[in-house]
């Protein structure tokens, strides 16, 4: 397994991928992935990343969307991580997000957050694993497929950028 960057040529993978995420009920409250536009637009340029696997595939992708167009907040970020069905438990996740939070913090990224379904235990078990703590349960944030929705939100502060 090695990471590449994410260009516009993965994104037919990237999208199933995204996809199979959504399909799970578990992964965001989007309900379709957009164009590739709508999707470069609203993720920040760097980092981005694809796990592709042995065979040529790619088994999972990583990117940041800024929290807020507000100048103060320009070196938080929110993190994306999906994995490919079939490649789950192969540590993609985890080589994926280290390695966005080490171009992260390369970048002047100085936090990190995530909001999660409490449902998807894997990606909270993930979060946690790499320095996220829990921040607090956002209840009842927004309506997904008729039903209100909780999260909870993650947050990973650097120990090397902003510290000062």
């Amino acid at each position: 397994m090695h990471l590449i960057d994410l260009t516009p040529a993965h994104w037919n993978s990237v999208r199933a991928i995204y996809e199979e995420g959504l399909a799970s009920g578990h992964a965001s409250f989007e309900t379709t992935a957009p164009a590739w536009d709508a999707w470069d637009t609203s993720h920040l340029t760097a980092p981005r990343l694809v796990a592709v696997d042995d065979d040529g595939e790619i088994a999972g992708w990583t990117a940041l969307s800024p929290v807020s167009r507000r100048a103060v907040y320009a070196g938080v970020a929110e993190v994306s991580v999906y994995v490919r069905a079939s490649a789950r438990g192969r540590g993609v996740g985890h080589l994926l997000l280290e390695e966005l939070i080490r171009r992260s913090e390369a970048g002047g990224i100085w936090m990190l957050t995530a909001g999660i379904f409490p449902e998807n235990v894997a990606s909270c078990r993930l979060h946690v694993a790499h320095g996220f703590r829990l921040v607090g349960r956002r209840e009842r944030i927004g309506c997904h497929h008729g039903v209100w929705r909780d999260t909870l939100l993650f947050e990973r502060r650097s120990k090397s950028v902003g510290v000062s």
